[in-house]
């Protein structure tokens, strides 16, 4: 939880083996989210304490990368570009990275069939995940001090936007999937509005391309590695994830507070997405058949969203100790 609002220190950025162990788990369960539809890898990211930080990093390196490309044309050299990169989290970047792209690459074919075979309970494990990771927004909110300095409950209008912006989401979440066909001029323009839902909590990259109808192609594609089909997903991927990171970046700087009562709304709005029963056409429907299995996911889904927030405190309070 602390690490997400941690100083970019050279303290700071010291990482223990444990909390680099923890940052690749992170990214492993963040990567896992995006293959499926009606979770968010950015509800993830910020359910473990790490989506400003994750956030932050990017704004700066993506800053860093245009500066630096700027400069060498005109031949300034890269002392701008170098101010940017250091501010970048290295530390927790990279093991991030590297746990999702795993978990991108192997959670394809597991998500694929267990949520063909057990639809309902894995629907009830993210309900329960997504429901108990809303004190993660809802709690950094309340200490962020609001445009008068004033910190603590919220306001009847933040209430009021945060319900707002859940009934924005669960409107878009409830659209009727269609059905595009995967080529080249519709798959920049997918990539870029797919990525922005890593960024966005509560909106799924996956149930976006559900909605699209390229989901099940862009997942055939990751399994048979079709690298053409990647190469032109990847490119409208990076389009949106510069020009949405520099937004959010901005915001959470000037506008912090308010941001994350928006963003604890989108969480909350993403909900609707996973109710476990549910028609083919992702219609809510009334609990039926077994019970228990579906209840046990949602209770061990809070659970582990319990869990990891108390081992995540007790690892950071120690790593603090020893600094």
């Amino acid at each position: 939880m602390t690490d997400s609002v941690e100083p970019a220190t050279s303290s700071a950025r010291r990482r223990t083996p444990l909390l680099i162990a923890l940052d690749v788990v992170r990214g492993g369960l963040i990567g896992t989210a995006e293959t499926v539809p009606g979770v968010s890898g950015g509800t993830v990211a910020l359910m473990t304490g790490v989506y400003e930080t994750l956030l932050t990093s990017m704004g700066h390196l993506i800053a860093g990368v245009r500066v630096w490309t700027v400069d060498a044309v005109r031949r300034r050299g890269g002392g701008r570009a170098r101010e940017q990169f250091a501010q970048v989290r290295w530390g927790v970047l990279v093991p991030i990275g590297v746990g999702m792209a795993a978990a991108l690459v192997a959670a394809a074919h597991v998500m694929e069939r267990l949520l063909e075979d057990h639809p309902e309970t894995m629907r009830a494990l993210f309900l329960g995940l997504v429901l108990a990771s809303l004190a993660v927004p809802f709690r950094h909110s309340r200490v962020s001090a609001d445009a008068s300095g004033r910190v603590g409950a919220w306001r009847p209008r933040e209430w009021l936007v945060a319900a707002v912006a859940a009934a924005a989401v669960a409107a878009v979440l409830s659209l009727p999937g269609g059905q595009l066909s995967p080529e080249p001029y519709v798959l920049v323009p997918a990539g870029a509005v797919a990525v922005s839902a890593l960024v966005l909590p509560g909106l799924s990259g996956s149930f976006l391309l559900l909605t699209m109808g390229l989901y099940e192609p862009t997942i055939a594609a990751l399994n048979d590695r079709d690298l053409g089909y990647l190469a032109l997903f990847a490119i409208g991927a990076v389009v949106g994830l510069v020009t949405i990171v520099k937004v959010l970046q901005w915001l959470l700087e000037h506008h912090r507070r308010v941001t994350l009562v928006i963003l604890t709304g989108v969480m909350a709005g993403s909900l609707v997405a996973l109710w476990p029963w549910q028609d083919e056409d992702g219609g809510r429907l009334a609990p039926s058949g077994d019970l228990v299995a579906p209840a046990v996911a949602f209770a061990a889904g809070v659970t582990a969203v319990v869990l990891v927030l108390l081992a995540e405190h007790r690892v950071l309070a120690r790593a603090g100790k020893q600094r």
